[in-house]
């Protein structure tokens, strides 16, 4: 599991940015705090940068004419195993949004990504 850096969206071939959307629908809902060492970053954060992180996401499907749920776009949503959140306080977003993304990070996930055959 892994979130792209955040430059890369637009350029991820179809099955990373579909796969990035799964991930993520899958971190908002029940694997919200649950470890794992690439994503673990996400947590330390709230929860509402992953929800734009996810806007990004789903915008970049949109513009490449794929059709996520729209229910996604509720910063409260969770999925449909996971209760919504009653309240989640928006905050600050910088660009990146999540300050981890920077070139070191950039760098690992072309890498990740070259390894796959995949050169943006």
């Amino acid at each position: 599991m892994r979130l792209w850096h955040e430059s890369l969206i637009p350029r991820l071939p179809r099955a990373q940015l579909l796969g990035q959307h799964r991930e993520i629908a899958a971190l908002r809902g029940n694997g919200w705090g649950r470890r794992h060492a690439t994503v673990n970053y996400v947590f330390t954060h709230s929860p509402y940068l992953l929800y734009r992180f996810h806007i990004l996401v789903m915008d970049e499907m949109h513009a490449r004419g794929y059709r996520p749920n729209e229910r996604w776009y509720d910063p409260l949503y969770r999925g449909t195993s996971c209760e919504p959140y009653v309240e989640l306080t928006p905050c600050d977003i910088s660009t990146p949004i999540y300050p981890e993304h920077d070139d070191r990070y950039l760098r690992e996930c072309l890498d990740n990504l070259a390894g796959k055959g995949i050169v943006l």
